[in-house]
């Protein structure tokens, strides 16, 4: 474990991997590309870590030794609001599901590629940094739903929302465009710089979690619509 964090207001990278040798070939290359990071190997500390330091990002492994990182991101995630990128071994499609539904808001499969780990943290703090630098007046409000970019924050009835980052990103996008249908292609490329491979179901996990927390049926939304072979439509007055 690591802890001489290097002075400055660099981002702050905080790696949860018990793969020695891994952490520290991702430590190095993240401190040559600016960020300062602190490593933790015990997954039964991973939640303390997180919770502590409040890193701008979490990587966090999926196989760890103490606790799981699902139950860690499940734990952490009342209590942090940044983005948590989680790191699998495996291909099944259920292990990248399951991360979505405890609050990851991306995930990288091994073996890591440096250069994709790096454009996929940008991404998720380009996001946090784009909608924190909207401005004060960048409010909206359908009904007693209120969303605000400033603060990163959504209110249903006056009664705050629990949102991940991810969460926050793809529901202020959908807001924002309420009354037009967003394709998948155009979603994943507003927010993860990436082209749509057909496959990816992240997108549809984040909505049918978004949706009962904003008081929608999951069952027959009237807020966030499912519009057949062409995306989503976040519907103005539901």
């Amino acid at each position: 474990m690591d802890d001489n964090l290097a002075p400055g207001d660099r981002e702050h990278v905080l790696i949860i991997e018990d793969d020695e040798r891994l952490a520290t070939l991702t430590r190095d290359y993240l401190e040559a590309n600016g960020f300062r990071v602190t490593l933790e190997a015990d997954g039964a500390r991973g939640v303390e870590r997180i919770v502590t330091l409040q890193p701008d990002l979490v990587i966090l492994d999926l196989m760890l030794p103490g606790e799981d990182g699902l139950s860690i991101c499940r734990r952490a995630r009342p209590d942090y609001a940044g983005p948590i990128l989680m790191l699998t071994a495996r291909t099944d499609d259920m292990d990248q599901v399951l991360g979505l539904e405890m609050g990851a808001d991306d995930y990288v499969a091994k073996p890591v590629q440096p250069r994709v780990l790096l454009a996929r943290m940008r991404a998720l703090l380009r996001r946090a940094e784009s909608t924190e630098a909207a401005g004060d007046d960048m409010r909206l409000t359908f009904g007693n739903l209120e969303i605000d970019s400033a603060t990163r924050e959504a209110w249903l009835a006056g009664e705050r929302i629990d949102l991940t980052s991810a969460e926050f990103d793809l529901l202020w996008l959908l807001a924002s465009n309420a009354g037009r249908v967003l394709s998948r292609e155009e979603i994943f490329s507003q927010l993860r710089g990436i082209k749509y491979d057909g496959q990816d179901r992240s997108i549809d996990v984040r909505v049918s979690r978004i949706r009962p927390k904003i008081g929608d049926d999951p069952n027959h939304p009237h807020r966030i619509k499912t519009v057949r072979s062409k995306g989503y439509l976040f519907v103005k007055d539901g």
